[in-house]
């Protein structure tokens, strides 16, 4: 607890935590005070972790009774978004289920003692210093700032089963929810995973075999609607070949860049979203000769990997375990095995010798090159390709403590899932004990957010009203 010397006073009593209200609910701002690295609580580097603490409206007299339920975000390296409105989606079905609502920004990104070149020059003189410091921003130490959070809320309750969290976790969030159960499966009541049933794997290589062949079936999904496309494309890429096409902040619009667009492949209304920007650069070309400032910005707009550095340098690590390094494993796996069809040079598209053969979008993979095309990123280049080379990491999922689980965990996996594989996420429900899985292709990776059926539906399937899979 920071910002009160009274320890008389409880968390939830605090005075000088701002508080505001929003549409069905009442919102207190809370930061937290935590141990960088928990092997040594006591140690001297310390990070502030901040959580939006949201209480229902007409229960607010009920706060220091009412259970916690904690949204664990996707990314990694993406702070909660602020929610307008407690009254509708996954909120509002958390409310009506008699929780108050914790959104956390996990350690390294928002108001969470935020990672980027700036913060790190500060601290540090050396690529070494920093890699070191910024291999503490993973799943296992957000799982444990989560649980501190927990026991200075929770302290001196008197119903014991209230000291428990819920917890709800999309995309990353599933693999932070899936490291908590293994390593304080006593503090969780329940869980419910979204689009991020993890893989109990050692090394992210086999993700990626199997991420590059459901980027390509997305790409072929894409160009059979929008066929035309296929030229424009075609189009865009020979001219970012051949223009050295800047972008506002100094960043570098490369083809292999604007082909990371594909990441929106993967979401609901993603391709049309695509669409519009290809058809509006094809015809700057036509027209101008050249991308327009407003092609420009709305391209940079989607592109997020400056201001969440986190994801870029990151994003591989989520799937080390104890002893492995990544490697640029998406970067290897694209050349070994996939260099045709993810081409991004003209000269070899050319040479593949089809004037019709479409260029394909890459998705969320992430790559050594963007350390130089991204303004930012080049700014923490030394420490991206020093945590490629990493291997301390430490283990995040403990398989014998997941194979004896007694939380009771639903969790929806999307079949035509492009970020996280169907078939992997199911070997792994099927080695958590009573995990209780729901698989559909009727959503894409987003399902939480676009639809309130997804988390009404694991409410349902977990409290036993739906049976038939």
């Amino acid at each position: 607890m920071t910002g009160n010397s009274d320890s008389q006073v409880h968390e939830l009593d605090r005075t000088d935590i701002e508080s505001y209200a929003i549409r069905g609910g009442i919102v207190h701002e809370r930061f937290f005070d935590c141990p960088l690295d928990y092997s040594a609580p006591e140690g001297d580097q310390r990070v502030r972790v901040f959580v939006r603490h949201i209480v229902p409206l007409d229960k607010k007299a009920q706060m220091h009774e009412l259970p916690f339920l904690l949204y664990l975000q996707g990314g990694p390296g993406y702070e909660c978004r602020f929610p307008g409105a407690a009254t509708s989606g996954w909120y509002k079905k958390a409310f009506d289920e008699g929780y108050q609502i914790l959104l956390l920004d996990q350690r390294g990104t928002g108001l969470s003692t935020p990672i980027n070149a700036d913060s790190l020059d500060a601290k540090f003189l050396t690529t070494e210093e920093k890699v070191r410091y910024v291999s503490h921003f993973r799943a296992d130490n957000i799982v444990r700032d989560c649980e501190h959070v927990r026991e200075i809320l929770c302290a001196g309750r008197a119903d014991a089963s209230n000291s428990k969290l819920a917890l709800l976790g999309q995309s990353f969030g599933g693999f932070c929810i899936t490291t908590y159960l293994s390593l304080f499966p006593e503090s969780i009541s329940k869980a419910f995973i979204t689009g991020g049933v993890p893989p109990l794997l050692d090394n992210p290589d086999a993700v990626y075999q199997a991420t590059y062949r459901r980027m390509l079936s997305r790409n072929k999904q894409y160009y059979d609607k929008y066929p035309r496309d296929v030229a424009r494309v075609r189009r865009i890429i020979e001219h970012l070949n051949e223009a050295d096409v800047k972008l506002a902040d100094g960043g570098n619009l490369s083809p292999r860049r604007f082909q990371q667009l594909g990441i929106f492949f993967g979401f609901t209304g993603g391709f049309d979203q695509v669409h519009q920007i290809v058809f509006k650069a094809a015809d700057d070309i036509d027209t101008l000769g050249k991308l327009s400032a407003h092609t420009l910005a709305a391209v940079a707009n989607l592109q997020s990997f400056d201001t969440n550095p986190l994801y870029c340098i990151m994003h591989e690590s989520i799937y080390c375990q104890k002893g492995n390094s990544s490697r640029w494993s998406a970067h290897r796996v694209r050349e070994q095995c996939f260099s045709s069809e993810f081409e991004h040079s003209w000269s070899k598209i050319v040479a593949r010798g089809d004037s019709n053969a479409p260029v394909y979008f890459t998705g969320e993979t992430v790559y050594p090159w963007m350390l130089d095309d991204y303004a930012e990123l080049r700014r923490l280049k030394d420490v991206g390709m020093g945590l490629a080379e990493y291997s301390g990491w430490g283990q995040l999922y403990d398989t014998s403590v997941l194979g004896r689980n007694t939380v009771p965990v639903a969790g929806v996996s999307y079949y035509n899932d492009m970020f996280v594989d169907f078939k992997l996420s199911e070997q792994t429900a099927q080695s958590i004990q009573g995990f209780r899985q729901w698989v559909t292709n009727e959503y894409h990776h987003n399902g939480l957010g676009a639809d309130s059926r997804v988390m009404s539906y694991l409410v349902d399937l977990l409290r036993g009203d739906i049976t038939d899979l």
